[in-house]
């Protein structure tokens, strides 16, 4: 029988994890935040009040097996003096689809039969929630793009109000082999995920171990300076009566002039694998060069990271 995967997390991040994960004979169930009100996402969240449909689109194109022609178009962003202007093919789809069937979720079954997609794909929640930042100068700021905009510190992230979290993502989480935490905005794309009692209480239920894949990168305002052993600890902040079992970190070079370019136009460092403080933390760490380049951009390298993350289900 083929083991059950949940990736857990949104956005960039977890679609570049999930189009290795589907090369490898395993049940994939990809879990995805719903809290970005930015672009083309913002616009769509307000005039049909549904949830953000943008991470779930960049998570449907991972897990497509048509994935280079359906990248290319769902993908493709309309410049134009319309209302049209900004927005994705991609994201129109599902708000059609999600109107259409009457659910976020329904809608994404009913794309996923076109796309033949390699796994299957939840929202969090069907609700129209919004992301509340909760600064380290004691400022609140509700609103995903708010929050990353401010340039401020986030302490910690919350919801304004509770949502009602998807029963079918609390099932997988239940009753998977494997949680796997992916990398990503830390507080944006994978806390939203966390922050939701009904999920933490899932996790605690699971007999699966909890994976985390560390970033390779700071971000500004969410994780400046912090290590990988500082991202562990927020996990495990939000993960209830768990923790993080195993750790992924990239040991791989970063050439000194991508860093100098990252500080320089991103105000982000390489994250400081802080091994000895981890150890003490009773987490089992995992290592490799995972560092690829992608359009100049540091990625992961997606085959790795699934091979590493399969060889833990055999």
């Amino acid at each position: 029988m083929r083991k059950k995967v949940v990736v857990i997390g949104g956005g960039t991040g977890e679609s570049t994890l999930l189009r290795g994960l589907k090369q490898f004979p395993i049940d994939i169930t990809a879990i995805v935040t719903v809290a970005d009100d930015g672009r083309s996402t913002g616009r769509l969240r307000e005039e049909f009040n549904i949830p953000a449909v943008g991470d779930i689109r960049q998570v449907l194109i991972a897990l497509s097996s048509v994935e280079p022609t359906a990248q290319e178009i769902l993908n493709y962003r309309f410049k134009t003096t319309s209302d049209l202007n900004g927005h994705t093919v991609g994201n129109l789809l599902l708000t059609a689809a999600t109107n259409v069937t009457g659910s976020v979720s329904r809608g994404i079954e009913s794309l996923s039969k076109v796309l033949n997609l390699q796994g299957k794909v939840l929202p969090l929640t069907e609700d129209n929630v919004t992301l509340v930042g909760h600064m380290t100068d004691g400022s609140i700021i509700e609103g995903e793009h708010f929050i990353t905009d401010s340039h401020k510190i986030i302490d910690d992230i919350s919801y304004l109000s509770d949502p009602v979290i998807n029963p079918e993502a609390l099932h997988e989480i239940e009753t998977c082999d494997l949680i796997v935490i992916s990398m990503g905005s830390l507080y944006t794309s994978i806390m939203p995920n966390l922050i939701a009692k009904d999920v933490v209480n899932s996790i605690e239920k699971s007999k699966a171990k909890i994976v985390y894949v560390a970033n390779m990168m700071t971000q500004p305002g969410e994780t400046d300076n912090y290590t990988v052993s500082d991202h562990i600890k927020a996990l495990n902040k939000h993960l209830g009566n768990r923790h993080v079992d195993m750790v992924i970190v990239n040991t791989g070079k970063i050439q000194p002039h991508l860093i100098k370019k990252y500080a320089s136009e991103e105000q982000k460092d390489p994250v400081v694998f802080d091994e000895e403080a981890i150890n003490k933390m009773g987490v089992q760490i995992i290592t490799d060069d995972f560092v690829i380049l992608d359009s100049k951009q540091i990625r992961h390298n997606t085959m790795k990271l699934a091979f590493h993350i399969f060889s833990n289900l055999i």
